[in-house]
């Protein structure tokens, strides 16, 4: 569907629209290039080296996957898929074999959603079979997810299957034939997998499943960890805890089939790098960091995770630690090395061929746009295979950078910093407070085009992570919980004092912008303080904290209900934290935006908005657009919402 024209260029005081004059100066090819979506999304090598596959964006927007003969350097096949279908996911069975997943258009959204069916197809495009969902050729209709690549036996997969109609379904387990889909079972899983609540089960290195986790919504989120020694083995609960207490998530199984890596608050505030031995039932901390949560480090021989080899982790700056001891040192000498090369950057293996002579790299973070690199060991070459949005090589994009402050009551607190290029003083500014809020928070892992496109037209950018915020560990996660309007906005308040005081910022052109919870914190903060800012603009944002309960999809389960019930203000904190029922404090413009097919936060939240604005004849604008859910898909879409955002700014803080 062809998103309509919805953006009204007017301030509406009550009955009444003006004309709204721009003082803006909007540079076009800057937003265009921010908006567009990244040409390359993928790149993976298969395990004998002979093939490169990568997943790329045409003009039209779909996404196709291109192999390509590594030695003849010619293109072998393309797959696209049928009318508005992209393909979504893609790995190598073996090395002429690939299984991809798909997405299409679905009714009114523009972003494409995933269909739920695997198929697999040969390097060269033939013999393409549709193994699983609605058009396979063995009628299962359910659901399935793979669980396991086996490289013993490249000619199956592990997957599971569940029946998305059932409200409390089982997980059962097969091995499936790649050439038909043919299962063959391997048994039902202990524990259920609810909606709405993560579940997920863990193989050894010969596909067996040795471990399962899920949450109970049922006992207010309750999450399980069940392992056992091996098929024959009776299971036992190694780990149980509330939601949001400490747990152990399992990630993946060592060699030996007995280690179990994962990330833990056991025994730390932080998450930090740990294994769990499934024989006896030890718990070994391998890394954490005082002040962040720690990601492992892992090398991959044969497509299996053969060792820990380290620990990366974001404080002032991207970094990572390897481990003494290891067995595959030279493998981890030259992914240290690489680290060292683009200092400051994330460094990622997407893939390798079964004697790791060969691995794909992705590196990149919020100032450097993804490029994709093939390093061969035994040539010790490293050769760029695609950059991601090559188009932004002629922008000069402004750096962003990691900074601490102090709240007013101590509490140090993170945050992202963009600045313009070559300004640093007095600047005009925005406040720019992430989504979740509880378990995202702001990174220089990636490129935020909000902050690049605000910086790149003179605005001082800050993004806190605010009290609540994941990445920081558990208590301070949790000591957001029921504080959305009050401490969290009180975090993002003193890092924005924190600038003035510093003369990086004009406390007179000041306003505040976000997204989803961002958008609640928008109007939140001019409401907590209305003569600090002038002007805020709420994106698919939360307004009413009543109708969260009520609408949307968070609601419509059990889970989604616990986890409302957790975090949400309580009693009358809910009015008093609630935008809508305080909007009379409100003194500055508002510019509300919203995608009209959002499920997360209805569109019913931004006419609550609306309505208690033009009752008290207070001036705002508005922008929705049909086919966009909770944030805008579309480039074009993403373009009007940043030229109509950045006059708007301007008008206000010139």
């Amino acid at each position: 569907m062809k998103a309509r024209l919805s953006l009204l260029k007017t301030i509406m005081l009550g009955s009444l629209a003006f004309s709204c004059t721009s003082f803006a100066d909007v540079q076009q090819p800057i937003i265009e290039s921010y908006a567009k979506h990244a040409q390359y999304l993928d790149i993976k090598i298969s395990p004998e080296g002979t093939y490169l596959a990568s997943t790329s964006r045409s003009e039209d927007g779909l996404i196709s996957l291109t192999v390509l003969d590594i030695k003849k350097q010619e293109v072998v096949s393309i797959t696209r898929g049928r009318g508005k279908e992209s393909v979504s996911t893609f790995n190598w069975l073996n090395d002429d074999r690939l299984l991809l997943t798909m997405a299409r258009e679905v009714g009114s959204f523009e972003q494409p959603l995933p269909t739920g069916e695997l198929i697999a197809m040969n390097a060269d495009g033939s013999d393409s079979t549709i193994l699983t969902g609605w058009r396979s050729e063995s009628g299962d209709k359910r659901f399935s997810q793979i669980v396991d690549y086996l490289p013993s036996d490249p000619d199956a997969v592990v997957v599971y299957s569940v029946d998305l109609t059932a409200r409390e379904p089982y997980l059962d387990l097969y091995k499936m034939k790649v050439s038909n889909g043919r299962k063959s079972g391997m048994g039902r899983m202990p524990l259920r997998r609810y909606a709405g609540s993560g579940a997920g089960v863990i193989t050894g290195t010969n596909g067996n499943v040795l471990a399962m986790f899920n949450s109970d919504p049922n006992e207010d989120n309750k999450q399980t960890l069940i392992v056992r020694s091996s098929p024959e083995s009776d299971w036992y609960t190694a780990y149980e805890a509330g939601a949001y207490d400490p747990f152990f998530q399992p990630l993946v199984f060592l060699a030996d089939n007995k280690t179990l890596v994962g990330l833990s608050t056991i025994e730390t505030d932080t998450q930090a790098l740990a294994t769990f031995n499934v024989d006896t039932k030890k718990h070994t901390v391998l890394y954490a960091h005082d002040k962040v949560d720690v990601s492992p480090i892992v090398h991959v021989q044969n497509g299996q995770v053969r060792e820990v080899q380290g620990a990366s982790f974001e404080y002032l700056g991207i970094d990572s630690v390897f481990l003494d001891g290891v067995q595959y040192s030279e493998d981890q000498k030259i992914l240290a090395s690489l680290t060292n090369t683009f200092k400051g950057q994330m460094v990622q293996a997407t893939s390798s061929t079964n004697d790791t002579n060969q691995v794909i790299f992705r590196v990149g973070n919020a100032n450097n746009p993804t490029v994709f690199y093939l390093f061969d060991k035994s040539a010790r070459k490293l050769v760029k295979l695609a950059e991601t949005r090559p188009w932004l090589k002629d922008l000069t994009i402004p750096k962003s950078q990691l900074i601490t402050y102090k709240a007013r009551d101590g509490q140090e607190i993170s945050a992202v910093l963009t600045l313009p290029d070559g300004k640093s003083k007095n600047l005009p500014f925005v406040l720019l407070p992430h989504g979740g809020p509880h378990g995202p928070y702001d990174s220089l892992s990636g490129m935020d085009s909000d902050a690049k496109v605000l910086a790149s037209h003179g605005y001082a950018v800050l993004q806190p992570n605010f009290r609540g915020s994941g990445g920081y560990g558990l208590p301070f996660e949790k000591s957001g919980f029921r504080k959305w309007g009050t401490t969290m906005i009180d975090d993002m308040t003193d890092g924005t004092m924190h600038l003035v005081k510093q003369g990086i910022v004009d406390k007179d052109r000041m306003c505040v912008y976000g997204g989803s919870y961002g958008g609640y914190a928008a109007l939140q903060s001019v409401i907590r303080e209305p003569d600090l800012y002038q002007c805020t603009i709420g994106f698919v944002g939360v307004y009413d904290l009543d109708m969260m309960l009520e609408k949307g999809d968070i609601p419509e389960n059990q889970a989604g209900i616990n986890y409302l019930n957790q975090v949400l203000p309580t009693g009358g904190e809910r009015d008093l934290q609630s935008p809508v029922k305080n909007v009379s404090k409100i003194k500055v413009p508002v510019f509300i935006i919203q995608g009209e097919e959002d499920v997360r936060v209805p569109k019913e939240h931004a006419f609550a908005l609306r309505a208690e604005l033009e009752k008290r004849n207070m001036p705002y604008e508005w922008m929705m657009k049909s086919g966009e859910g909770h944030g805008f898909y579309k480039p074009e879409n993403n373009v009007e919402r940043w030229d109509a955002m950045i006059k708007f700014l301007d008008k206000h803080t010139q």
